[in-house]
């Protein structure tokens, strides 16, 4: 059952195949598609009939050639934009933009659009100072398997100030027969039309606007055009390889009308709005295999880190996304957000829950106050070993970007079932860390910061309790209190009413020569050198998906944890 809170909250290859890759012969229905789901590696863009494309200024260089007479690519000044008017000569509305999104036709006219007109792989280079990249292989290309297209981006720079940077109009929809009505999470888009590939060793950067909703010049309010984001497809699209991608957006990054899958790269969004968007209604799903995603939305008036209309299904890779601190979420879903794999941290004002059957565990941490911009966040086992660590100050992501933060859900590969967890925010940490993400293996040092408490939880005691006494049970199915209902927890420490520890658990005793490992507790256990104040500091993961509320300072850290 889908819960959502709303708290004070954070060497993939392209394919040109045509057709599914179908791993197993024998597999069908949902097993199939998990399956085809999971790997995010597929065949390389054939060099052999590739097209270069070199962009200088306003001027482009097609495979040595300025001026191709085939037509597979040509330049116009037809860039769609939203004008600076609110009605059609006949007096029908033009449309819902504000004026803000409203640009003059001298502005518009600036802006080269490179067009794309014929399946292939099209390696991208250079710098298109006001323009577009357009992919339209025609009306019919949504059904025909044929009509994919491979954007290679091999250091190139796009800037476009009155529409998409990258727009693909018309491709082929690998799930055009997917309905509300059959919708699930697990898609196979290896064989969408739509497909940018980050080029190995390539740094590129993709500066877009959006067009706000046009509608048709008639009576009724029909939609004519529009597009959210920086770069923007009508159809289903994969994302990959093993380049960097840098979106820069003044309404929302990267988004598609159908499926984004996200299989490898190293990509860096910041938007004015959502982040990342897919925006079909009850079908859509947002796929997170592999790579390194950073994420800093609602820089504006609002936004989400990832916003999917449909699901939203991490399966791998490292997932950072802040929302506006307002009232957005890092990571939101209309129809639902599993986590199965993969660092994720989301920080926002509110939070959807990961589904109860999500494969990795997860907390949702929902804090009494706002928590200062920048503030690491670290998790611990109760023994003081590092599980998890992220300092948003070392985030070159982010940059200047740190905002304030009053709900995570923070997931990763150390967590398990079962396990006793510290909450320390503010720490200084010595580590290996990448991007903010700390290597837990490498951490030696956690320095100052305060041990969190928390006050509730979801429901009775689970998911994110005190640990049950023995033979204790949640209530049964379909028998738990409101979703909003929550119960203070004691102070201090669970009472012995709670039941005893297992055995093996609690403050560890310094082994006989005294030396503790590395990464682990001084001797005396986690509260020898705190100051023990209120609430329980100890969350103790009971299910796949734990909550805790009204979290606050509890215990200052007043020596290293080592």
């Amino acid at each position: 059952m889908k819960k959502t809170i709303l708290c004070l909250l954070l060497a993939g290859l392209l394919l040109t195949a045509c057709a599914p890759v179908v791993k197993n012969p024998e597999a069908t229905g949902q097993t199939q598609a998990a399956e085809m789901t999971t790997d995010r590696t597929q065949p390389a863009p054939e060099t052999e009939n590739l097209v270069d494309i070199l962009l200088e200024g306003q001027n482009i260089t097609v495979s040595g050639d300025a001026s191709r007479e085939d037509g597979t690519v040509f330049i116009s000044r037809d860039i769609v934009y939203y004008e600076n008017k609110t009605h059609y000569p006949s007096g029908n509305p033009y449309g819902e933009g504000e004026q803000a999104d409203m640009h003059t036709a001298e502005e518009a006219a600036s802006h080269l659009v490179v067009n794309i007109t014929r399946p292939g792989s099209y390696r991208l280079r250079g710098e298109l100072e006001l323009g577009q990249i357009r992919v339209d292989l025609g009306e019919d290309a949504r059904e025909d398997p044929n009509a994919v297209v491979n954007l290679i981006l091999d250091g190139v720079s796009i800037r476009c100030t009155v529409a998409p940077a990258i727009v693909f109009l018309n491709v082929y929809e690998c799930d055009g027969e997917r309905t509300q009505k059959n919708a699930t999470p697990d898609v196979d888009t290896s064989a969408a039309g739509a497909n940018i590939y980050l080029a190995e060793g390539s740094e590129n950067t993709v500066i877009g606007s959006h067009v706000a909703k046009i509608y048709k010049d008639k009576d009724g309010e029909k939609k004519l055009w529009k597009q959210d984001g920086a770069v923007y497809s009508y159809m289903s699209m994969n994302v990959m390889g093993s380049g960097r991608l840098d979106i820069l957006a003044d309404n929302e990054g990267l988004d598609t009308e159908m499926h984004l899958t996200v299989r490898d790269g190293d990509i860096r969004i910041q938007s004015d709005n959502d982040g990342i968007n897919t925006n079909e209604d009850g079908v859509s799903v947002t796929t997170i295999l592999g790579g390194s995603l950073h994420i800093t939305a609602g820089l504006g008036k609002e936004g989400d880190g990832i916003d999917s209309n449909g699901y939203l299904v991490i399966r791998g890779g490292t997932v950072v996304s802040s929302a506006h601190p307002a009232s957005d979420a890092g990571l939101d879903s209309d129809l639902g957000s599993f986590i199965h794999g993969g660092t994720v941290i989301a920080l926002g004002s509110a939070m959807d829950w990961a589904e109860s059957d999500s494969e990795q565990v997860t907390m949702n941490l929902q804090f009494a106050n706002n928590q200062t911009p920048g503030s690491s966040v670290v998790i611990t086992r109760e023994n003081g070993e590092v599980l998890f660590a992220y300092n948003p100050g070392k985030d070159d992501a982010l940059g200047a970007q740190t905002r304030e933060f009053s709900g995570a859900v923070i997931s990763c590969p150390g967590f398990a079932v079962g396990d006793s967890c510290r909450v320390i925010l503010g720490a200084e940490v010595e580590g290996t860390q990448n991007m903010g993400i700390y290597d837990p293996e490498t951490v030696t040092e956690v320095r100052g910061g305060q041990v969190q408490a928390y006050t509730g939880t979801d429901v009775m005691r689970g998911p994110g309790a005190f640990k049950p006494a023995e033979g204790q049970q949640r209530p049964p199915e379909g028998m738990e209190p409101p979703e909003d209902f929550t119960i203070p927890q004691p102070q201090g420490q669970p009472p012995e009413a709670m039941g005893p520890r297992p055995e093996g658990e609690g403050p560890a005793d310094p082994p006989a020569d005294g030396q503790f490992p590395q990464g682990q507790m001084p001797p005396g256990g986690f509260d020898q050198g705190f100051r023990q104040g209120e609430g329980n500091t100890l969350f103790y993961l009971q299910d796949q998906v734990n909550f805790f509320s009204g979290l606050a300072p509890a215990l200052e850290v007043t020596m290293p944890i080592q």
